[in-house]
């Protein structure tokens, strides 16, 4: 263990070198310890390399940007506290995703926002950054982002959104229909399914009824849940999930949205409290519930069994 703290002080003292060669060469090193032994993570970030590593965030270098990210993103699986610690650590990850000198920049900057993510208390903190939060909307939003940038934004959104008082904010920036716009366009399955699950956080607040209705957001959820579509299990779940959500906070105004899509509705919710996870059975009896309550529909006999298989 000597050996490991004594190497990771010589290398991160020398990014701090005058020559631009040896400062690259100790952060390509620091970054293939820092993925491959985890034992080295603490010891690298207590030699004092995460300042260094932030500054490097805003090089022109890619080799230099892509090489800092990653290893930031190595380093915050064990170090999280000492990453939030360093004073300008957002603002230089915020820059990395907003001036990413490579996918593979943007892709780490992403992951290391997810990692940090993890912990509750720093999802506010997260959050609140205005600037974080929109870059990862743009990224999802550009139609030139790579899958694995996309899946990486996608997954620090929903981290963030994981935050109830985020949502709004999400909202506000435009979240909403740069989301619904993947799910519609993207056929990849696993995009879709990281997509309706931000989409079902951000359904948790007042401001979403109404961005919801401005794309058209309840048809599409509810097609999700169509067998038609092809979509995954986990997919529909989400889709339910989100348009409880929805409901719950919307009220009655939502809840008649979501009833005059017709009886397919019925029949896709039903689909999950038949094939879904448990969790995802108890949210669409949850919802047939609430949608029950102020509809007729419900009269049709397919549902009489499901009326007493939910009570």
């Amino acid at each position: 263990m000597e050996v490991k703290r004594r190497t990771a002080k010589t290398l991160v003292s020398k990014l701090g070198s005058v020559s631009e060669q040896t400062r690259t060469e100790a952060l390509c090193e620091l970054r293939l310890i820092s993925k491959h032994d985890a034992e080295s993570r603490p010891l690298i970030a207590d030699a004092g390399a995460i300042p260094y590593l932030a500054e490097m965030l805003y090089s022109p270098s890619a080799i230099s940007q892509e090489n800092a990210a990653a290893t930031l993103l190595n380093l915050s699986i064990s170090s999280r506290e000492s990453l939030m610690s360093t004073r300008g650590i957002l603002d230089a990850i915020s820059h990395a995703l907003r001036n990413p000198t490579s996918p593979a920049a943007t892709q780490s900057a992403a992951a290391a926002l997810f990692s940090l993510l993890i912990v509750d208390n720093y999802r506010p903190i997260i959050g609140s950054k205005r600037d974080i939060v929109y870059a990862l909307i743009d990224i999802v939003r550009n139609p030139n982002s790579l899958p694995r940038s996309i899946k990486d934004a996608l997954k620090a959104l929903f981290g963030i959104s994981l935050y109830p008082l985020n949502r709004a904010t999400m909202i506000e920036l435009e979240a909403v229909p740069a989301l619904f716009s993947l799910v519609v366009k993207d056929g990849r399955v696993g995009v879709v399914e990281d997509a309706t699950a931000v989409i079902a956080q951000i359904a948790g607040c007042e401001e979403a009824n109404e961005a919801f209705r401005r794309v058209s957001g309840i048809g599409v959820l509810v097609d999700l849940m169509d067998p038609s579509t092809g979509s995954n299990g986990r997919t529909k779940e989400n889709a339910v999930s989100a348009l409880l959500n929805l409901v719950q906070c919307g009220g009655e105004q939502a809840a008649n949205s979501v009833r005059e899509t017709g009886l397919g509705v019925y029949d896709g919710i039903t689909d999950v409290t038949e094939n879904g996870s448990a969790k995802g059975k108890s949210k669409a009896i949850a919802l047939l519930k609430v949608l029950d309550a102020g509809s007729s529909i419900l009269q049709d006999p397919r549902f009489d069994s499901l009326s007493s298989h939910s009570s």
